[in-house]
Formats: structure tokens, C-alpha cells, sequence
């Protein structure tokens, strides 16, 4: 295995033609079926705009059908669109192509269980070893049921390209989206898909609302014009384009439609981590949102999530409750807390009543009900709460702490803020009151995030400051 190749229990990501070529995406896509076919031998499969999407989709297609699995071809669709595709179908699961935000030389395959939600635990770890087995060429040993590797009954195809039509019904009809007084409103929005699949599902779910659609790079080639990760410092010409056109609000989201970031009306992007604090007031403040009906008044979040999220959660009476970084954690916990709206900083929406997964049209479909309803402008939400600064940093993982972990790093930090509280989940998180720092290995990447929050960016970036001299002893 290279070193780029990232591999976790939810799927496989790596550099197209380093890492990832037709053949490995065969194999992983081979265990996945003979693993999703124990449940139901139907597997759905989707993938967004990037150029190698294509051909890794038909080589996962190929591989699914020589699992013995029927595959149901949802074409190119956003993630979330493959999750509610696999519940729509009752499906064994679903591979979903798409690295994200990840740039454009990389390409993944993320696995969804038959829940709807990503692989984690012993089901991942369980494809993992078929995988490493050599299922692909239907030698290995990990076929201890004697499924079909390579040879035998081949799958069906089919196509669905209802999907994105299902998946835009689901949001509007969502009780606490009221399309009606949305529609009143007349709202201008600023759209930037990033030429992502985006385009394939944003500009019809606004004009829906009855917003007048302003927007760039709204194709679906997957040719990115620019970094694609939502955050603030890509996002020039859509904070011009929210300016110049007199928008109520600009919205950009990534390439696999997920993330939803937010520029204000003045054209100030405004950080990803107020998409879900909006979401969590849309929701849940006091009679206005479904406050009243929702199972439990628990916000969850992971662990880098800002704290605006608790503000807008201890507005609206509702305590939150922190998990490790990753979608399928907060998808889990949500679960089992039985929470009406969680989701993670990164502009990530999850929103049980329609699923338990991120999804930037429910995120832009809250966002509008909430201006709607209130009458406030973006910035004016942002002037009524506490700022906070965060400042984010990378770092290459050195082949020491590669080898060995973090474990000295977190070490030297907690003997350097012993006043702080400590969490242990996912790297480590030292919080005070009004601030806090994480670090962590990626998940996706080769490197370390370092992570942290504070009343203003130049505290914010003392604390990062402290966990790069950490990283750097280490």
C-alpha cells in the first residue's frame, strides 16, 4: 500500500492512477459486494463530476456484478442522493465515488451500509479483510462462505434516474421547510458548485423555493476552477458575485454536495461552522422550528465543530454532545440519542427527519427557513451571537509520529495546559470556557490537523502555535 492510499472502515481514497486505478477500485468494490450481498444482493452505486469518476464507476459496477450483487446506476448525484438511494431501494448498501473536497487528482469510494449511513466498526473492518484477501480475483481467502469471487451468476444493471428527483420531493416536503412562505420571500441567492455535482441538484431545489438564482461554475465536469473545499479563502468570486447581484445570501457547496458554506449578503464569507448553527435555530428554537416535537433536545456535533453551535443549541435549550471527527460518528451517536439536528463544522448538515446524513440541500433548504421566517439577514444573525476566530493549520506527519502516533504530542500539550479538559475521543481536544484546541491525524489525508477556537485569530493561532512546537518535539 502507498503512502497516499487512505484507507478507513467507510471506504478507500487515493491519487487516481497512483494509488487508485480501475483494478484496486475492482477489488475493494468486489469485498464490498460479497460483504453488502449477506444483507440484500442489490448494491447502489453513484459518483459526482471528477473526470476519472467514469471509469472507476464502471469498473465497481463490473466488480459488483461479479460479486453476484444486482447494481442500481444512479449516474452522477451527490453523496447524500446515494444514501437516500440505497434506503429508497432497501439495497444491501452503496458505493458512493467521490473524494470530496479532497483536489482533483484524488478519487474515493466511500461504502454505505443498508441504514443509509457510512460503514463503521466491524463492517468495515470486515470488507478491510476481504479486500486484503484478494476477493477481486476470487483466489483469496477471504470467501469463508463460498460467495462467488470472479466466477458464477453475474449481477443485473440498472438504472435510476429518479434519484435526484426522490431526493429533491424529500427535502420540500420536510415540515419545518416552509416552502410557501420561502417562496414569498423572493429571495436572490448566489450559487457556487464548483463545476462539482452540485449542479445537478441546487439550482432546481432554489428555483423550487422561488429564489432567483444567481451562480458559477454551475457545470458538471468536474474540471474544479478553483481549490474546491468550501472554506472562506475560496471563495472570492462567489462573495463578488453576492455583492455585485444584490443577493440575500450566496451559498457554495463541494464537489459531492454534502458541505454547505455561507457568504453573507454584504459578501463576507462567514465560515462553515454557522451552516449548522442556523440549521440547529431552524430547527429547534422554541416554537418555532420542530423544538416541540423532536425526540430529545440534543445538538450533536464532532469534536472541530465551533462553538457556535453550542450558543445556538444553549439558545434554543438544547445541550450538545461531542463525537470524533467523521460523518458515520456523528450519524451513530445521533442514533442513538435519538437527536433532531446534528452534524459537523465543516458545513455539514444531518437532519434525521429526511436522514442521518450530511446533505447541503437540506442545509440551503434550512437556511432559507429560517431568514424566512425571522426576517433577519445573515449578518445580522452573525452580529447577535459571540464571535469566535478559528484558525486551522496542517501538518505533513513525519515518519516518527507516522510510526508511533501522537501519543507524545498529546502528552507534552496536556503537561503544557494542565488546566485544560481533556478529551481523548479522536486526538486530542484541550477546552476552556471561551476556546479550544484539537489535534488529530486526518483521516483522509497523510498529515495533522491542528485546530483551534478562540474570542479572536490571534489567540486562535497561539494555540495552534503551541500544538505545532508540540508536533515539532515530538
Amino acid at each position: 500500500m502507498s503512502d497516499t492510499l487512505m484507507v478507513g472502515v467507510s471506504g478507500v481514497r487515493g491519487i487516481v492512477g497512483k494509488d487508485l486505478t480501475p483494478e484496486v477500485v475492482a477489488r475493494w468494490a468486489m469485498a464490498f459486494g460479497l460483504w453488502a450481498r449477506e444483507h440484500r444482493p442489490a448494491v447502489v452505486v453513484g459518483r459526482d463530476a471528477r473526470p476519472s469518476g467514469p471509469e472507476f464507476a464502471q469498473a465497481a459496477i463490473a466488480a459488483l456484478r461479479r460479486a453476484g450483487c444486482d447494481v442500481i446506476d444512479v449516474g452522477l448525484v451527490p453523496t447524500p442522493t446515494v444514501q437516500l438511494a440505497v434506503e429508497h431501494h432497501h439495497a444491501g448498501g452503496g458505493i458512493a465515488i467521490t473524494a470530496s473536497h479532497n483536489p482533483i487528482e484524488w478519487n474515493a469510494l466511500k461504502f454505505i451500509g443498508p441504514d443509509g449511513i457510512f460503514l463503521d466498526g466491524d463492517a468495515g473492518t470486515r470488507v478491510r479483510a476481504l479486500a486484503d484477501n484478494d476477493t477481486g480475483t476470487g483466489r483469496g481467502r477471504g470467501n469463508p462462505k463460498g460467495l462467488p469471487g470472479g466466477r458464477g451468476a453475474r449481477g443485473r444493471v440498472s438504472a435510476d434516474p429518479a434519484a435526484i428527483e426522490r431526493h429533491l420531493e424529500g427535502v420540500l416536503q420536510l415540515a419545518v421547510v416552509d416552502v410557501e412562505r420561502i417562496r414569498a420571500r423572493r429571495f436572490t441567492v448566489a450559487l457556487d458548485a464548483v463545476r462539482g455535482a452540485g449542479g445537478a441538484i441546487m439550482p432546481g431545489l432554489l428555483e423550487r423555493l422561488g429564489c432567483r438564482v444567481v451562480g458559477v461554475n454551475l457545470e458538471t465536469d468536474g474540471r474544479f476552477p478553483r481549490a474546491p473545499e468550501p472554506v472562506p479563502e475560496n471563495l472570492g468570486e462567489l462573495a463578488a458575485l453576492t455583492r455585485g447581484s444584490g443577493a440575500h445570501v450566496g451559498i457554495a457547496v463541494d464537489p459531492d454536495v454534502d458541505r454547505l458554506a455561507i457568504v453573507d449578503e454584504s459578501g463576507t464569507p462567514i465560515g462553515e461552522d454557522y451552516t449548522l448553527a442556523f440549521a440547529v435555530r431552524a430547527v429547534l428554537e422554541p416554537g418555532k422550528g420542530e423544538g416541540g416535537r423532536a425526540k430529545g433536545n440534543t445538538v450533536v456535533c464532532n469534536l472541530s465543530t465551533s462553538l457556535v453551535v453550542e450558543d445556538a443549541a444553549r439558545d434554543c435549550g438544547a445541550t450538545v454532545v461531542r463525537t470524533p471527527v467523521g460523518e458515520v460518528h456523528v450519524a451513530r451517536k445521533m442514533v442513538e440519542l435519538g437527536a433532531p439536528i446534528g452534524g459537523e463544522g465543516n458545513g455539514g448538515v444531518m437532519y434525521p427527519a429526511l436522514h442521518v446524513g450530511r446533505d447541503a440541500p437540506v442545509a440551503a433548504a434550512l437556511l432559507l427557513a429560517l431568514l424566512a421566517r425571522t426576517g433577519r439577514r445573515v449578518s445580522e444573525w452573525v452580529a447577535a451571537a459571540p464571535r469566535y476566530a478559528i484558525v486551522k493549520a496542517k501538518l505533513e506527519r513525519g515518519a516518527r509520529n507516522a510510526e508511533r502516533g501522537l501519543d507524545d504530542v498529546y502528552a507534552a500539550l496536556r503537561s503544557r495546559f494542565p488546566e485544560a479538559s481533556a478529551d481523548t475521543q479522536d486526538g486530542l481536544r484541550l477546552a476552556w470556557r471561551d476556546r479550544w484546541l484539537h489535534v488529530r491525524p486526518s483521516n483522509t489525508e497523510p498529515i495533522i490537523r491542528l485546530i483551534a477556537e478562540a474570542p479572536s485569530g490571534a489567540e486562535a493561532e497561539q494555540l495552534v502555535n503551541e500544538g505545532r512546537l508540540s508536533c515539532a518535539a515530538s
